[in-house]
């Protein structure tokens, strides 16, 4: 059986980081997901993260979480994990040259628009969410047309680490990424790494209660339409989300389920480490953990 653990949302946090270390050597899973908003803001550290105590300062990739993994891999050997990695909306779009250094070192997969296969399962990683309130941009995308919901902030506003022709900007939608990302394929045996949920589901469940701009309501649902379509069209075996911390704490639910997909969610609003475990080849079997 090929076991599996997710994560989500860890934000820089030294201490959920240093947990899931401990997590992957104690059960040494083959593959881990992790699936967005993975850096402190900005990428760098200043100082000590929650309870660790640990001191760090700056960048997080190179200086905490890279050197973490060469010692995890030295320790473990042939049973080091293949870690698959998205970034979120809150990471920085400049960081994707530091983890495809990481990639060609062999230290993890940087799946973002990205196939890769493992024991005849696919596996695809989409890091974009539709606009947001948030001023980076790096990872916002107009969702299926030109509409944003009530409070957000456009696209082609804000500010990104990486350039992008306003044109590009102006013109693509995470439904035209996902059709590209996967025309034609089977995805009956496939694993969509997302960092968006579906929308109107129990995992894109915002604290947006009686909350208005101008009068109008906000939407408690924040998650991406065309994933939401994506997943009722083509019916991937397995879906996982973050985004969205405190779904979890409002639904009293981390998974869902759109036709025959199975939807899992690992974001957490806490302040431990939320840890999805499942099999490629059992994903109904899964649960969830708070380390």
């Amino acid at each position: 059986m090929s076991l599996c653990l997710f994560v989500s949302d860890l934000h820089g946090s030294i201490e959920r980081f240093e947990k899931l270390f401990q997590i992957i050597s104690a059960r040494k899973p083959e593959l881990v997901f992790l699936g967005g908003d993975l850096l402190p803001f900005g990428g760098f550290l200043s100082k000590p993260q929650l309870n660790s105590g640990v001191n760090i300062s700056g960048n997080f990739l190179t200086q905490f979480l890279f050197p973490h993994l060469v010692e995890l891999k030295d320790t473990l050997r042939e049973e080091y994990p293949r870690p698959l990695v998205i970034l979120g909306n809150d990471d920085p779009r400049r960081e994707e040259k530091l983890l495809g250094q990481a990639e060609r070192l062999g230290l993890l997969h940087y799946l973002h628009n990205h196939r890769m296969t493992h024991r005849g399962f696919d596996l695809y990683g989409y890091s974009c969410v539709p606009p947001t309130p948030f001023l980076l941009k790096d990872w916002e995308r107009y969702d299926v047309s030109r509409f944003v919901d009530v409070g957000a902030v456009l696209p082609t506003a804000g500010w990104r680490t990486v350039p992008v022709p306003v044109e590009t900007i102006e013109r693509r939608t995470i439904r035209e990424d996902l059709r590209r990302l996967s025309d034609g394929e089977d995805l009956r045996k496939s694993v969509f790494l997302f960092h968006a949920p579906p929308y109107d589901c129990v995992l894109d469940r915002a604290a947006l209660d009686g909350r208005m701009i101008e009068g109008v309501p906000l939407d408690v649902h924040v998650g991406s339409i065309a994933v939401r379509r994506f997943i009722e069209e083509r019916s991937p075996l397995v879906t996982l989300h973050g985004h969205v911390h405190e779904s979890a704490r409002l639904t009293g639910a981390w998974h869902d389920r759109i036709g025959t997909t199975l939807c899992f969610s690992a974001a957490h609003d806490g302040p431990e480490l939320a840890v999805v475990e499942f099999t490629l080849e059992n994903p109904g079997a899964v649960e969830r953990t708070l380390e």
